[in-house]
């Protein structure tokens, strides 16, 4: 068979060796289709709901992305008037009778805040997970669509809805949020703590109850349709990676995110019913409050069970991704599929048991501490097996750098750089000289930040042509490629030696610091190679939205040489996916260069004497 296989092929393959789950005997697909708000707006289908989460995703990236330029300018340029930026940020600019303007220091915080509450929930968790999730697990799987097309359709309404409170939220009179992504008590417990911590902690409360529904209603759904609805011969131990990735992640939301809730919903008593759960022992201009009895610590605990496997959540789709997409691209099966599924597992397992590493600074009994470093570090081994097995599938491969997988590559260099630094904070005695400096901001953004947006990335690229029918622009995709990759080392990688040096985070100004001005020009660079790398996000925006409309058509459904089930559907996929019958498995997935063959889908039937993959 040839590297692209014939449209009739594949139609007859499915026909003589699917079967039919009468679909269409009970479907409103007629009905469905013809009306326009049902099929792009209140959709039931899998496929137009990912494109819904993926493109709310990008609005919100550009607005998170646009905050931390803001503070990013305060920062670099200290002694540089903001007053030309008055007209977007009004009261916020504070402009002397010089004309010298300057970021207030309260409106700072707000912007880091909810730069790190925009792109971890909404970016890195519904944009990432949200998207993949929803055009993958039915499309992988053969099956028809999620196992409640309903449920799927709430659970992108209640994120919209958490985007429509928070973004409400910026225009405040008194600011949004301001306390830091994490919420501690008692900024976030406390009203009069801050202008920030009144009305716009309430909406960020409120915002984020809406965000953990959606998470619930579709990873309810995602685990179900993994359970129930694969076709026939898709067994657990053939499905791609990817499902695997997504099934495991799904689980951690739903058993991490209602213990994020619990903590909310005893912040919003202590804020509003006069409890005391997080609050003990305050006093506020002078004045003692009457709350006693609480500790800040138990909602530490409360938020960080649900805060380290939320890393795992937006980590582990775009290490599935990565898998998929290095394997396809270097016409190699990936090595060792058996150990990659445990890693994934064990990464699940091991993600609720370490959350107490954030918390190395708050007090806890040292010999607690020991368990919880012990088992950090044990967490880099599923880790590194699979960082292991990335680089043994490219090892001798035939390795296609196109834009998909140049950022699968840049990924897999990410995480590795990323990562090793977590060996340094998760060991105890080491993150009481790092805690709270740049060196845990270099961490935390190229491993779970950059790295995530690497493997999302090359996920757009890589399954476009299936979300839109045409492909981006290769060229510009390319230079976005390069462009962050370069750019968000030149960011980041600089974070390491100043936190090393005991530059602390979250302040707004070093000015009156003398131990730290020398850093002044590194300041500057950091914030410059923010702004460009900032430019060429925009452009990958324009890319991705041009190419819906201008980008060079697909004229095959297999236009990568995939052995997976997505890419026997037909290129104008309806709802229902496949017309007729549903496909059935025969192998695994990841069948290339067998037999001469460069590759071998997995509705091809095994022939004589055949055995069904390596796995």
């Amino acid at each position: 068979m040839g590297h692209f296989e014939a449209t009739h092929e594949l139609d007859v393959m499915i026909e003589e060796n699917g079967y039919d789950d009468h679909f269409h005997d009970h479907h409103h697909g007629d009905k469905y289709q013809s009306n326009f708000i049902h099929h792009y707006i209140f959709s039931m289908d899998h496929k137009i709901i990912a494109r819904q989460f993926l493109i709310t995703g990008i609005f919100w990236a550009l607005i998170g992305a646009a905050m931390s330029i803001v503070f990013r300018l305060q920062l670099g340029f200290p002694e540089e008037s903001l007053a030309w930026l008055q007209p977007l940020l009004g009261k916020w600019i504070v402009v002397s009778e010089a004309g010298i303007g300057k970021l207030a220091p309260e409106f700072y915080y707000a912007l880091v805040t909810m730069h790190g509450t925009i792109i971890v929930f909404f970016v890195l968790t519904a944009g990432l997970s949200g998207t993949f999730s929803n055009l993958l697990i039915p499309l992988q799987l053969g099956a028809r669509d999620m196992a409640s097309p309903f449920l799927n359709m709430l659970s992108y309404w209640f994120f919209f809805l958490s985007s429509v409170v928070m973004f409400y939220s910026l225009f405040l009179n008194t600011g949004p949020f301001a306390g830091g992504w994490t919420a501690y008590p008692p900024l976030s417990a406390l009203p009069q703590a801050s202008s920030g911590s009144g009305a716009g902690m309430t909406l960020w409360l409120v915002s984020l109850t809406f965000f953990v529904v959606s998470v619930l209603l579709g990873g309810i759904n995602y685990v179900t349709t993994v359970l129930n609805l694969r076709t026939k011969g898709m067994s657990l131990w053939r499905m791609p990676l990817t499902i695997w990735a997504f099934f495991v992640t799904a689980i951690l939301g739903i058993l991490s995110f209602p213990v994020l809730v619990s903590g909310f919903f005893m912040l919003m008593c202590d804020r509003g019913l006069g409890t005391s759960f997080f609050l003990s022992e305050i006093f506020i201009e002078g004045q003692a409050l009457d709350y006693i009895g609480g500790s800040p610590i138990l909602y530490q605990h409360l938020f960080w069970f649900l805060g380290h496997p939320e890393v795992y959540i937006i980590i582990l789709p775009a290490m599935g991704l990565t898998s998929e997409v290095l394997s396809v691209h270097a016409r190699k099966p990936i090595f060792g599929y058996r150990a990659m599924v445990y890693s994934i597992m064990a990464i699940g397992f091991l993600s609720f048991i370490v959350w107490a590493h954030h918390m190395f600074m708050s007090g806890v009994n040292p010999f607690i501490s020991n368990f919880f470093v012990v088992f950090t570090l044990i967490i880099a081994v599923p880790s590194a097996v699979k960082v292991f097995n990335w680089i043994t599938t490219l090892y001798g491969g035939n390795i296609k750098l196109n834009t998909p997988m140049l950022f699968a590559i840049g990924f897999v260099s990410m995480f590795i750089s990323g990562g090793l630094t977590g060996i340094f904070l998760g060991n105890s005695a080491i993150d009481i000289q790092m805690h709270d400096t740049y060196f845990v901001v270099a961490h935390f953004h190229i491993v779970m930040g950059v790295a995530a947006f690497f493997g999302m990335f090359a996920g757009v690229y890589h399954w476009y042509p299936k979300m839109f029918g045409r492909f981006m622009n290769e060229t510009l995709g390319k230079l976005h490629f390069w462009g962050t990759m370069i750019g968000a080392y030149a960011i980041f990688w600089p974070m390491h030696y100043i936190g090393m040096a005991g530059v602390p985070r979250r302040y707004y100004s070093f000015d009156t610091f003398d131990s730290f001005a020398h850093f002044g020009d590194l300041n500057k660079f950091i914030t410059i190679a923010a702004i460009i790398v900032f430019a060429i996000q925009v452009v990958f925006v324009i890319n991705f939205f041009v190419s819906i409309w201008k980008g060079k058509k697909m004229t095959t459904r297999n236009p990568w040489g995939a052995t997976t089930l997505e890419w026997t559907t037909p290129i104008d996929t309806g709802h229902g996916n496949w017309p007729g019958k549903l496909p059935i498995v025969h192998r695994w997935a990841y069948d290339y260069n067998k037999d001469e063959r460069d590759f071998v889908t997995q509705i091809t039937p095994l022939a004589e004497g055949e055995t069904p993959g390596d796995h």
